[in-house]
């Protein structure tokens, strides 16, 4: 419902291959860690973005989007809904290609303005469920 017909597809093989990964710490059990480990294996730079700004899967982290010091292709949040919808506005504001919400989180306020920015924008989809999907 919340991705146009071919939208994850164009995310997943043709935005780019660094995907910050919003929400991402070192905490095993958290779903964040577990698909930033499916990215990577199929080819994606993670960069992991929480406060406490934690090296995660080999990869520096960093406390929040403005502070990645290179550009970023896709932003993948890992946030609660109510959250959402501003980090869908920094990943405008710091130039990425596409906005990616995962299972759970939506806010459809974002979803249009994040559209209306020019990103694509995919919400309550997972991509380590799509990726395989796609294979």
């Amino acid at each position: 419902m919340y991705a146009e017909a071919g939208i994850i597809r164009k995310i997943i093989e043709g935005t780019g291959d660094t995907w910050a990964v919003v929400g991402l710490s070192s905490n095993e059990q958290r779903a964040a860690f577990r698909v930033a480990e499916v990215l990577q294996h199929h080819g994606k730079r993670i960069v992991p973005v929480h406060p406490k700004a934690e090296t995660v899967h080999g990869e520096k982290g960093y406390a929040s989007l403005a502070e990645i010091p290179f550009d970023v292709d896709v932003v993948d949040v890992f946030v609660n809904s109510e959250l959402a919808g501003a980090v869908a506005d920094e990943a405008v504001a710091i130039g990425a290609k596409a906005v990616w919400f995962q299972l759970g989180v939506i806010d459809e306020d974002a979803y249009e303005r994040t559209r209306a920015a020019g990103l694509l924008m995919v919400m309550d989809r997972c991509p380590a469920i799509e990726i395989p999907r796609l294979r």
